[in-house]
């Protein structure tokens, strides 16, 4: 009976010392391997940055006099070796953190083991590592690998219809991804301009989740529409293209929108795509066409920006040159690297993106669950993943030089943009001259583009602002979602601030007065709830005070009715809360780049 008895007991302890020693080596392995992977990742971009320098210094160091590249040389040793202390602080910080989170755990299986002579938490402590390191190391990248086929539009598959295209961009119209929602063709339209780099598909984030900026307005029953860049690598037209090109193209698909529909198009910029879009307007090509503007996280001041600014302002002014960043085509065209543009924003943040600092937080994140199988992998996370892994666009010089000015020339005194279209200089005052109603959304903790990069041209102009929790791309991922706290299509806040699709439907309804009041009654098509609502949201109710009907075959934005409508959208005065101003109320501030605090 003894023997009966020592057995398992002896069989235990063996197989606990095997994992007591096998777990960690074979964690120690798998994090190495992960490890490895991070930096790969990153130091391919540092690979690519170094074979464009030497190509440039190669010509420039023959020009150049010595004693100037001497001293612009030191200055870039400087800035690297500051870049360096960061980036070590920031790994030894994160690494420091997850040891501690895990201390109690190694702790308590080792009190276990001394007092108790139980080795079983020791071997379970081992466990644990061995499964975090295998779900960061492959689990993680696996996820994120099968999350494609959900992650995006997917305009191949022909569900979205194409209804125009240039030899630089195709005009795609969204369907909506419910089911029982149809496209109000009658309804006010959107187009919407993503950014350049970050490319469209982070604003069809997940789309059969309701995770997802343009369906956010499709499933709403308004006309949706989005702006596609080209293959770039494929598409000589786009390679070569200038600002001017981009104002014509979003003119002709304007001019569609609006044919189609029967009403001006509410023009929606998101990231650069904001700025781009506002040059448009400035330049008045887009005039009759747009009435309403929204822009979303969009840099209208990039010398503003305290995070890249910081980063510019340590760098040698000789280093400050888009030919460091340009990729040479085996055509012989010239483009800026995206991918390099990306690292760039890496390195401004390189104590949170240095490949160890990004491995042990990403650890964290597996480790906060306290589940003793594998981590289940929460598919926003996968989905943001894939976006940072795989979406960086190569850009045309000429509209990256457009960014370049943004970021290192200020909007002057008067109002004026670092740019010019077709020769013209670009004013912010042309829109309040328009009556133009304009929205601006920023991320609280935006640190790509601050809330004072965003802001800027409330020091010369009115507009509406509406604040959103979170980071640069929450808009279009956390907040598309129509549960969700900060609901693109309703109020929220203690400013009972508008998101983008409550503003674009409020609009809406103040060019449906005029026709509710003359014509009769037509069947809705799209389906509503018992209540009225669709999809759980009423619509506005029209104002009580009418505007005339438009007049012939005039286009809506020359119809004084509907110009009667926007001066009552674009007030001088956002509805502030009783007792104190909200923040993202319309500001109203003298000409010039004052510093004052911004609400």
């Amino acid at each position: 009976m003894v023997e009966k008895k020592t057995e398992p007991v002896q069989s235990s302890l063996f197989r606990d010392m095997l994992a007591i020693w096998g777990n960690p080596i074979s964690a120690f392995q798998t994090g190495f391997a992960g490890l490895s992977r991070y930096t790969a990742d990153f130091f391919i971009s540092y690979l690519v940055s170094s074979q464009y320098f030497q190509r440039v210094e190669r010509d420039r160091l023959l020009r150049e006099d010595p004693l100037d590249s001497l001293d612009a040389y030191l200055g870039l040793l400087e800035d690297n070796i500051e870049l360096i202390t960061r980036s070590l602080n920031g790994s030894a910080r994160a690494m420091e953190t997850y040891l501690r989170n895990e201390t109690g755990g190694y702790q308590d299986a080792l009190q276990q083991a001394l007092c108790n002579h139980d080795l079983s938490g020791m071997a379970e402590f081992g466990a644990r590592q061995s499964r975090l390191m295998e779900q960061v190391a492959h689990g993680y990248p696996e996820a994120i690998a099968a999350i494609e086929p959900e992650y995006g539009f997917h305009f191949e598959r022909g569900e979205h219809p194409l209804i125009d295209t240039t030899g630089r961009f195709e005009l795609y119209r969204v369907i909506p991804s419910q089911p029982a929602v149809q496209t109000r063709m009658d309804a006010k339209p959107v187009l919407i301009i993503p950014p350049y780099v970050l490319g469209a598909n982070i604003l069809g984030f997940l789309p059969a989740e309701q995770r997802s900026y343009a369906h956010a307005f499709a499933n709403q029953g308004v006309p949706t529409y989005i702006r596609v860049l080209k293959d770039i690598a494929t598409t000589p037209d786009l390679q070569t293209m200038t600002a001017e090109d981009d104002a014509r193209d979003t003119q002709r698909f304007c001019k569609a929108i609006q044919r189609a529909h029967g009403k001006p198009v509410t023009l929606n910029g998101y990231c650069q795509g904001g700025f781009n879009s506002l040059c448009n307007l400035l330049s008045g090509i887009l005039d009759n066409l747009v009435d309403a503007f929204i822009t979303c996280v969009s840099p209208m001041d990039g010398t503003r920006s305290q995070g890249l600014a910081r980063f510019l302002a340590r760098l040698p002014e000789r280093f400050n040159d888009l030919a460091y960043g340009t990729k040479i085509l085996p055509n012989g065209n010239r483009v800026a690297d995206g991918r390099l543009m990306g690292w760039v924003y890496k390195l401004k943040s390189i104590e949170h993106e240095i490949p160890a600092a990004a491995f042990f937080n990403d650890l964290m994140m597996f480790a906060r669950q306290t589940t003793n199988g594998p981590v289940p992998i929460n598919k926003t996370a996968a989905a943001l993943n894939y976006w940072l892994q795989n979406e960086r666009n190569d850009l045309p010089l000429e509209i990256t030089r457009v960014s370049f000015a943004s970021y290192n020339i200020s909007i002057t005194a008067d109002g004026t943009l670092p740019v010019r279209l077709f020769g013209e200089k670009l004013n912010l005052k042309r829109l309040q001259e328009k009556k133009l109603p304009w929205l601006i959304c920023y991320g609280t903790n935006d640190d790509l583009v601050e809330k004072e990069t965003a802001l800027a041209p409330l020091d010369y102009i009115d507009a509406e602002v509406s604040p959103f929790p979170k980071g640069h791309v929450a808009i279009a991922t956390s907040w598309s979602f129509p549960d969700s706290a900060c609901a693109l299509h309703t109020r929220f806040g203690d400013g009972n601030w508008r998101g983008p699709v409550r503003f674009h439907l409020d609009l809406d309804a103040q060019l449906e007065q005029p026709r509710r009041r003359t014509s009769k009654p037509q069947p809705a098509t799209v389906a509503a709830d018992a209540d009225g609502s669709i999809d759980g949201q009423r619509r506005q109710k029209p104002v009580k005070k009418s505007a005339p009907k438009a007049v012939g075959n005039n286009p809506p934005a020359a119809n004084p009715g509907i110009q009667q409508v926007r001066k009552k959208t674009v007030s001088k005065k956002a509805t502030a809360a009783k007792g104190k101003a909200k923040p993202g109320a319309s500001h109203a501030r003298p000409a010039g780049r004052g510093k004052g605090k911004l609400s």
